[in-house]
């Protein structure tokens, strides 16, 4: 969710979706305060395929709230799960003081209108703003700024499943439950030893598929469980004056706090902004949120605890990728994202399976090093030569 557009043009006619996301807006905030509150001026920005995503402002209220809202509503009239996750995970956050939210304040919710009215938190940067720009200072500083609040988030929340799923219980009647992720990434990695091989020719040895089986045990139950956004994309984070504050939770959940720890080593698998970070950027990111988890997880502090399970998420998050993005046969090698400045597939799927070859050789683990030295060049004869992942342009 983009709140950082530009001003509407005012010649173009009124949006329908825009229109009904505001009234839709006016009438569960009525229903919510008892009271006709006016909202006026919308500017779009931007939603996606699931929803319309807009600023008002608040025109006329009886009682005090902000000069200015936004509104998201989806486009299914019911309660999606989407809706489900993001109501839910607002719901719990909002319960929260103003120094542990780490995202906007929820004002009102309605299932059956499927709209969702939260703080406008402005026209403040996202940390995809400052990768992309022409500021290396800034996006360093951004990007510890975000792995610190990625660690206060997961740590502010621990201990709180219960009451997640408590929410979600009275908003799905139990329909939405669970990490969106259990579907699809034990799927992609079940699947990804017959692609590798049919694309790339690459064989995978029974022994490293039965350890990336293992690594479904991220998405079971475990000690080290706090919320997750799921969608960690630096476009969904805003650098605000008060921090980091996290948007979009379509994918809301409470899970393993190791899978998200490994957006910050892979980084950002899967993410249309999914460049190359500056030597050493990605160990001060993964410091950063240690600092903050280990205070609420103190085994945390020790590299025999850490780092097999880090290594464990990366495995995951690089197979998963890869079967989402790995070109089939007869499909164009095209960027992650046709519409955004992304890198090529193949070239953003090297540079994870290098990454992974490292910290497995670090790690001692031989049989993953080579099965994965073993897809670069798969990829480089298939793909390549050329397969050197680009920085980010803030770096270059």
């Amino acid at each position: 969710m983009d709140i950082a557009a530009d001003p509407p043009d005012l010649d173009q006619p009124p949006n329908p979706a825009i229109t009904e996301a505001v009234s839709a807006a006016e009438a569960v905030l009525r229903r919510r305060y008892g009271a006709k509150i006016q909202l006026a001026e919308p500017e779009d920005l931007g939603g996606s395929k699931l929803s319309t995503v807009v600023r008002v402002r608040v025109a006329a209220t009886p009682f005090s709230l902000p000069r200015t809202l936004v509104v998201k509503r989806y486009n299914q009239p019911v309660p999606s799960e989407a809706f489900v996750r993001e109501a839910v995970s607002y719901q719990l956050f909002t319960a929260l003081t103003a120094d542990e939210r780490m995202c906007p304040e929820l004002y009102a919710h309605d299932g059956a209108a499927g709209v969702i009215v939260i703080e406008d938190l402005g026209r403040a940067p996202t940390l995809a703003d400052k990768l992309l720009g022409d500021d290396a200072r800034a996006a360093e500083r951004a990007l510890l700024s975000w792995a610190r609040s990625l660690g206060r988030l997961h740590a502010t929340t621990a201990g709180r499943e219960a009451d997640f799923d408590a929410l979600m219980r009275r908003l799905s009647s139990a329909k939405v439950k669970g990490d969106p992720l259990a579907v699809n990434g034990p799927a992609a990695i079940e699947r990804l030893p017959q692609l590798i091989e049919d694309v790339l020719g690459v064989h995978t040895p029974a022994h490293v598929f039965e350890r990336a089986e293992r690594t479904r045990w991220l998405l079971a139950t475990s000690r080290h469980r706090g919320f997750s956004p799921s969608d960690l994309c630096p476009d969904n984070n805003l650098i605000t004056s008060r921090g980091v504050r996290f948007l979009d939770f379509e994918g809301g959940c409470v899970r393993n706090i190791m899978l998200d720890a490994a957006y910050l080593r892979v980084p950002f698998p899967s993410c249309w902004c999914a460049f190359a970070l500056p030597a050493g950027m990605t160990e001060a990111m993964f410091a950063a949120w240690r600092a903050e988890v280990r205070m609420m997880w103190p085994d945390l502090a020790d590299d025999s605890v850490v780092l097999p399970r880090m290594l464990d998420a990366q495995l995951f998050w690089v197979w998963a990728s890869t079967f989402w993005f790995l070109p089939r046969p007869g499909e164009q090698d095209g960027p992650l994202d046709a519409h955004l400045p992304s890198p090529r597939r193949s070239v953003a799927l090297a540079a994870r399976w290098r990454h992974l070859c490292d910290e497995a050789a670090r790690a001692g683990a031989d049989n993953i090093a080579e099965h994965a030295q073993a897809v670069v060049d798969g990829l480089t004869k298939k793909f390549g030569p050329d397969l050197d992942l680009p920085m980010y342009p803030a770096f270059r």
